[in-house]
């Protein structure tokens, strides 16, 4: 019997003696026994050196020999493993062998030799197995060399096997030879920067099987990720197969089959994603029908376990196989439940950023009528809210069929086990399914009112983030936050109503399968149907636990589903919605024609139903390098005849041609986030003479010169931290750098002073662009005489076209615009303008509004180009860096005031958890002890259980209500912080981070958080719970658990490093995904004019992969840790198991071993449910962190100081003092305000006159506080306005900004927000505005709608709706900040004499580029550079050599061109 291990019954003794170290059998063992220390030292080493080392150089080059001794090693662990199998089948009169132990052992030590020969390792892992290798084969050698000797045999596996050690003692010479030769040395010293950076490129699909099934492929992420905070760069690239390119390919080439296949449109975009990931669809299905057969074996390996160890003759062999059972079910659940999980979000993912890109591709092609229809807002949801639900639809979708099917597999074991008296127990499970999903119809109701609410909340959020100047200006903070908050209350009283519910929902699926086993056990005893013992009780326990989780998320999946559904058909909608058609505007090559543009018998609308047409009878020729201007009143078409050429609007009949590239300057400026020079470049290589060129002509020099970086300065989200000017000189540049054919200018002139409109007109369009064709559209008719033909549209028709002295002549639409311009001209004294304009003409010198000493050396007259700052004004978002600790959780807590509640929840849990296992308890106690009535057991059972109920109800109730006071808190916090914030703030803050805290995180903060922290909590009372039921059943286990639980807390420690900082730089690359869609999509018109798509797209790719693969990184991370800490507690499960099989019969009674069963089965879930809920929770705890972040905003001055309050009736007269006033942006910033000191009477007109970027608009913010004084003081009527509230400072100043603003709403609630005023007064001021005829011509009069941002009317009404606005208030001192820079000059004259008539007696502050607008006024500053350079009366100024007489003869001689004198000749 040499080398046989055998025993007797109950006893095995070892070698059919005690111990002989003679013995060759004693010998093998001692080898065994060797082999499994250095096995348990190799696994740790990899372990540690995997989570702490670099691998060395050598580690990765293999040459033959190792791979021939691998596959011997696998061969050889095959061989001994099936004589191991083989021998567990033989029986031999009662005595057990156990030789199969040690072959099993063996085969496993030659496997993991295979493994130790070809995975990476540190240099002491290369030691600790090549070390082993030696002694191993030494050791064996010596074996079989004595057992040779001795016994003149051999034994057949081990000779088989010698070979194979000479070809590891080979290996491990090799490997020694590697480790300690001198070039190797120098090479491992040369590489580290290099593997490094390979470590980085996580690679999963090039990755091994072990390390693909084990999630090992992202150690070298995790490993680094645990030796210091991850940063961005740390982040691997995706495969080419995940990348959003490759996914959209695939998912647009299916769109356009299912498209030209089927005439049913219903459905596309599902079809189309079917057909494209219909295989790994089934993938990812085989792997949840495997998990779903596992979840549904363990019952019945309960049961097994149980009856097994109620017999009172017990067979080893039996036992043994439960346990490796149970070992395979277990594995087999644990491997597919992750990788079905995992498979599934990252077929989600490819899912998601398909549509993602199809989406924004579609928002480039869109028609004009269709962008009516889905706004910039509509499609950011597209993204944010449909694409995203997307990513998780495959795992909803696999969830939706597999907990049914587990359900009918559990129905069928529950009959297995109790027969027909099973049947009344599915009434109660039926009626607790059944109460579920009005629950669930229910929620879903609430959830899509509270995404409705929400929606209507984020979009009026957006709107007032994106106007906040004007509604700090008009001081309307309190009237917007109010509708924010009453927006936020109808979303809050549906999340309310959802939270409770969902509460209901969680006590249900907790509850039921305590009542339904009541039920069941009850039918057992009466129908006889199956024996009331341990077996039973535990298995039907067991079995309802596993029928439970089908009944309470069947009904969410669903509720999901349909969610899903409803984006799709909304993403359906979207994608197959009309596209703007190509054929409409006919492109022809440059080298090919004569003329630009060619229009015959043009007819379009922007509405194609309309009676009336935008646009009509138009026939138009350009030839090639023609200087066009196109004039004409405010709402008369202009823009409308250059969205035709370019294609934008609809066309109804007539032919459009046009020649070459097209270069665009839209009215509204566009302006990209980035720096001046990438929005100069638009995407172009730098050619420095044509860049340095635009510069120049574009008048740009000095301001760029004037900026801390340069023309490296960060421009704010759409241009916020540059004036109009700047921002229409920066759009002209970006045309002109583009080096198109002909150039499409949408009134570029109308925010740029007279000097500078001078210097663009002249060295730009007219030299500059000499040869290329010119189409202008401008208000300013001092230009009008430079262009080679002038178009006169009136009502949507050309109505004059010719040149300048052709249409004076003709008379009529023409004409009166000119004369509104001569009328504003006849304030100048033309004679001294004359003599001026002739002695700068003789002098030679130029009329330079800047130049001044100061300014030509450099000095503080300008901000030096060379005091380079470090700080931009868009700063890096900010994030939290490694582990805060418990400080979150602290805030969560404090803030909502719920420490209470959190206690209340703790115990309820704590109560519950008691109670559920004293009825367990009771159950395996009772069913041991024949006295006790079946009755009375299943009686007692069901009271405890009944009144669990009770508390699992109340602990689900607290944690609801945590979650929504702290909801409640953060959000009122948040905004109030947000709406007290100073302007600087919103100027160096993109809209996009803002509403990324008020929207994703506050939803996190809502949904999330509660339910996290509760089932967090609960799966830790549960574990430990679990752990002590088992430790009072067999002690032993815990020498397992206590290790165990210490490892799964250091896996958790180590995968929680990375993915904080995963789920942080996450927090940072969505909003720029959304903040880039929204961008694209207020520019499109440009986009398309630019022909640029194409960029755009690739740059939105990049940043889709960028959010994929955080995302995707942050999902295998996850299941990473989620296998690791299931391994460690199936190591608990086996050995609680192994324990009960050995222990010898009678030890523990069966009720115990189903009772230790029964929670044993539990611990991997509960253990699983643990992990991921506080791992969820410590990812979504970093929006805590983030709202935070902006709930302490430095704050503005308070709105109302009740002891320096003004008198109602103040200001009485509105005479204002500047008393050396200096004015910075920031501490250490440089003056943008340089000691001005002057004084505004009261009643005065004053004109603020300088050029672009000289200190004007910055005067007004001072004037309204927006910017605090660095030095100075400003006094109106003698009061220091710094001393007063500013709601009581800015409601007694009017504005008309820059920039009008109107909101979505209507054309009352536009003019008078705060509902002061009676429709009577709204329609005399619409009448002094010029607006009332139009409105008049609307069939909802005052109720007609605004669209956002007033995209419904044109720029020059919308200023008009602003006088409106002050003509409603008429405060003392008005303030017009460049006011009529979009209206022509008929309509300015007849707004400057309402003006001057309305607010005869109030002081009128006038910032305007147009110099007639000025030269009527009391008093005239001329800023420059920040300095006062002259104050005084306009006429005074006029007679001497002073900077304004400069810029009047500037504006002077440009109207000097025009041949306005033949005007006289005409009449």
């Amino acid at each position: 019997m040499m080398g046989s291990w055998r025993g007797v019954p109950g006893f095995p003794r070892i070698c059919d003696k005690f111990f002989d170290i003679g013995s060759p059998c004693t010998q093998r063992i001692v080898i065994d026994v060797v082999n499994l220390i250095f096995v348990i030292a190799f696994f740790l080493v990899v372990i540690v050196g995997s989570m702490r080392k670099h691998y060395t150089s050598g580690g990765r080059a293999r040459n033959w020999v190792f791979s021939v001794a691998s596959a011997c090693c696998v061969v050889s662990g095959i061989s001994y493993l099936g004589a191991g199998l083989l021998y567990v089948w033989r029986k031999n009169d009662g005595v057990i062998y156990l030789d199969w132990v040690g072959y099993l052992v063996r085969g496993a030590v030659w496997m993991i030799f295979a493994v130790s020969l070809n995975i990476r390792r540190t240099k002491w892992g290369r030691i600790v197995s090549s070390v082993w290798w030696i002694v191993y084969s030494v050791l064996i050698s010596a074996l079989n060399v004595e057992f040779l000797v001795k016994s003149h045999s051999v034994r057949v596996l081990d000779m088989a096997t010698w070979p194979v050690n000479f070809l590891l003692l080979f290996c491990s010479y090799d490997v020694f030879t590697q480790l300690f030769s001198k070039n190797n040395l120098n090479e491992s010293l040369s590489q580290p920067l290099i593997i490094e950076d390979g470590e980085t490129r996580v690679e999963s699909p090039k990755a091994s099987f072990i390390s693909r099934l084990a999630f090992s492929w992202i150690n070298p992420l995790l490993r680094i990720g645990y030796s210091r905070p991850l940063v961005f760069e740390d982040i691997p690239t995706l495969e080419s197969e995940d990348e959003a390119r490759f996914a959209y390919e695939a998912f647009a080439h299916e769109l356009d089959l299912q498209r030209k296949q089927s005439s049913n449109t219903s459905n596309l975009v599902l079809r189309a994603l079917a057909k494209c990931y219909m295989k790994e669809m089934i993938l990812v299905g085989v792997l949840a029908f495997l998990r779903t057969v596992a979840v549904v074996a363990s019952p019945l390996l309960l049961y097994a376990f149980v009856s097994y160890s109620a017999r009172k003759e017990r067979n080893l062999y039996d036992g043994l196989m439960l346990v490796g059972c149970l070992i395979f079910v277990k594995i087999v659940e644990s491997l597919s439940q992750r990788h079905w999980y995992f498979g599934a979000r990252r077929f989600g993912m490819r899912m998601r950023s398909a549509v993602m890109v199809a989406i924004f591709r579609k928002l480039l092609k869109l028609s004009s009528s269709c962008r009516q229809k889905h706004s910039t807002g509509e499609i950011v949801n597209y993204i944010a809210v449909d694409a995203y639900r997307l990513g998780e639809f495959p795992w909803w979708f696999h969830t939706a069929w597999t907990l049914p099917l587990q359900l009918v597999l559990a129905i069928g074991v529950l009959f297995g086990t109790v027969g027909l008296g099973a049947l009344p127990g599915l009434v109660p499970l039926l009626i607790c399914g059944f109460l579920n999903i009005p629950l669930a119809k229910f929620r879903q109701k609430c959830q899509s009112k509270f995404m409705e609410a929400q929606d209507r909340r984020l979009r009026a959020t957006s709107e007032v983030l994106n106007n906040m100047k004007i509604i700090k200006l008009q001081s309307w903070e309190e009237k917007f936050k109010n509708l924010i908050d009453s927006l936020r209350d109808v979303e809050f009283k549906w999340l309310v109503e959802s939270q409770i519910k969902k509460s209901y929902g969680t006590a249900l699926y907790w509850v039921s399968p305590m009542f339904v086993s009541s039920v069941v056990l009850a039918s057992c005893v009466v129908m006889r149907s199956a024996p009331f013992n341990a077996s039973t009780i535990f298995t039907v326990l067991a079995t309802l636990r596993v029928m439970s989780e089908p009944a309470k998320i069947v009904p969410e999946a669903l509720s999901v589903l349909i969610q899903v559904k409803v984006s799709l058909d909304r993403l359906n909608i979207f994608l197959l919605d009309d596209e703007l058609k190509e054929e409409d505007v006919k492109r022809i090559p440059h080298q090919y024609s004569h003329f630009s543009v060619r229009v015959d018998g043009g007819l379009f609308s922007w509405d194609p139903d309309a009676a009336v047409p935008t646009l009509k009878g138009v026939k138009l020729e350009i030839s090639r390098g023609q200087k066009i201007a196109i004039c004409g009143p405010v709402g008369a078409g202009k823009s409308s005849l250059l969205c035709a050429l370019l294609g934008e609007i609809p066309k109804i009949s007539g032919s459009v041609e046009v020649l070459g590239s097209i270069a665009y300057v839209s009215q509204t400026a566009w302006i990209q986030s980035g720096t001046i020079r990438d929005n100069i470049l638009y995407g172009k290589l730098m050619n420095k003479g044509r860049y340095n060129k635009a510069i120049k002509v574009c008048a740009l020099d000095k301001d760029i010169d004037s900026f801390d970086h340069g023309d490296l300065t960060e421009i704010g989200q759409r241009g916020l931290n540059l004036s109009g000017g700047q921002k229409q000189r920066l759009q002209l540049a970006r045309a002109f750098y583009n080096d198109a054919d002909m150039y499409l200018l949408d009134d570029p002139f109308s925010a740029v002073d007279a000097h500078t409109a001078a210097i663009l007109f002249n060295d730009c369009i007219k030299v500059a662009l000499e040869e290329k064709t010119v189409i202008l559209v401008t208000h300013q008719v001092e230009f009008l005489a430079g262009s080679d033909r002038i178009l006169v549209i009136e009502g949507g028709q050309v109505t004059q076209s010719g040149s300048y002295t052709e249409l004076l002549k003709a008379g009529t639409a023409f004409e009166k615009l000119v004369n509104a311009h001569h009328d504003a001209m006849t304030v100048l004294d033309t004679a001294n303008m004359v003599q001026i304009c002739e002695a700068r003409s003789a002098d030679g010198d130029e009329i330079d509004l800047n130049r001044s000493p100061s300014t030509k050396e450099n000095g503080e007259g300008g901000i030096s180009s060379k005091r380079i700052s470090t700080i931009q004004l868009t700063e890096d978002e900010e994030k939290e860096i490694g582990d805060v600790g418990w400080k979150p959780y602290v805030d969560y807590v404090r803030v909502s005031k719920g420490s209470i509640l959190l206690a209340a929840f703790i115990f309820f849990q704590t109560a519950f958890v008691i109670l559920q296992a004293a009825s367990t308890y009771w159950l395996a106690i009772a069913v041991q002890t024949p006295h006790i009535a079946s009755a009375i057991v299943i009686g007692v059972y069901a009271g405890i259980s009944a009144f669990s109920g009770i508390f699992v109800y109340l602990r689900i109730f607290f944690a609801a209500h945590l979650g929504l006071k702290a909801s409640k808190a953060f959000f009122s916090s948040f905004m109030n912080s947000v709406f007290k914030a100073p302007m600087l703030f919103f100027d160096s803050t993109p809209v996009g981070r803002i509403l990324t805290r008020a929207s994703s995180d506050m939803s996190v903060l809502d949904l999330d958080i509660p339910f996290a922290l509760a089932f967090a909590l609960s799966g830790l009372i549960d574990v430990i719970t679990t752990i002590l039921v088992m430790a009072t059943v067999t002690w032993q286990v815990l020498l397992v658990a206590i290790p165990i639980i210490l490892a799964a807390r250091y896996f958790q420690g180590y995968y929680l490093a990375s993915a904080r900082e995963l789920m942080r730089i996450n927090g940072t690359t969505k909003a720029p995904v959304m903040n880039y869609a929204a961008e694209t999509s207020l520019g499109v018109v440009t986009i398309r004019a630019f022909a640029t798509m194409e960029r755009f797209i690739q740059n939105n790719l990049k940043l889709i992969d960028t959010d994929a693969a955080l995302f995707f990184h942050t999902n295998a991370a996850m299941e990473w840790v989620l296998l690791r800490v299931e391994t460690l507690q199936n190591l608990t499960i086996f050995t609680a198991t192994l324990l009960l099989v050995l222990l010898p019969p009678g030890t523990i009674a069966p009720g115990f071993v189903g009772l230790s069963l029964s929670y044993a089965l539990t611990l991997t879930s509960a253990q699983v449910m643990l992990t991921r809920w506080h791992c969820n929770l410590e990812n979504y705890i970093i929006s805590v962190e983030r709202i935070k972040q902006y709930m302490h905003i430095p704050s503005e001055p308070p709105a109302i100081v009740d002891d320096k309050r003004p008198l109602p009736s103040w200001p009485f007269g509105g005479k204002i003092d500047l008393q050396d006033l200096k004015i910075r942006y920031r501490p250490n910033a440089p003056l943008v305000l340089k000691g001005i000191t002057c004084t505004f009477q009261a009643g005065n007109r004053v004109g603020v006159v300088g050029r672009t970027g000289s200190g004007k608009t910055t005067l007004i913010s001072a004037l309204f506080r927006l910017v605090e004084p660095d030095c100075g003081r400003i006094l109106i009527d003698g009061l220091d306005i710094c001393s007063m509230g500013l709601k009581d400072l800015r409601m007694k100043l009017s504005i008309i900004p820059q920039e009008p603003a109107l909101f979505r709403g209507s054309i009352r609630s536009n003019l008078d927000p705060l509902g002061l005023y009676s429709d009577h007064e709204i329609w005399e001021a619409l009448e002094k505005c010029q607006l009332a005829a139009t409105i008049r011509c609307l069939p909802k009069l005052l109720d007609s709608s605004v669209s956002n941002d007033g995209e419904n009317w044109s720029a020059g009404q919308r200023q008009l709706f602003c006088l409106g606005r002050v003509l409603l208030k008429r405060n003392r001192i008005l303030i017009l900040d460049e006011a009529t820079a979009s209206i022509d000059s008929a309509t300015d004259a007849i707004l400057q004499r309402v003006i001057r008539q309305e607010f005869a007696s109030c002081t009128v502050i006038t910032v305007a580029h147009r110099v007639p607008t000025v030269t009527d006024s009391d008093m005239v500053m001329v800023l420059s550079y920040g300095k006062l350079i002259e104050y005084d009366k306009p006429s005074k100024l006029m007679e001497t050599d002073s900077s304004f007489s400069k810029l009047v003869a500037e504006y002077w001689s440009n109207c000097k061109r025009n041949p306005m004198q033949n005007q006289s000749s005409v009449h």
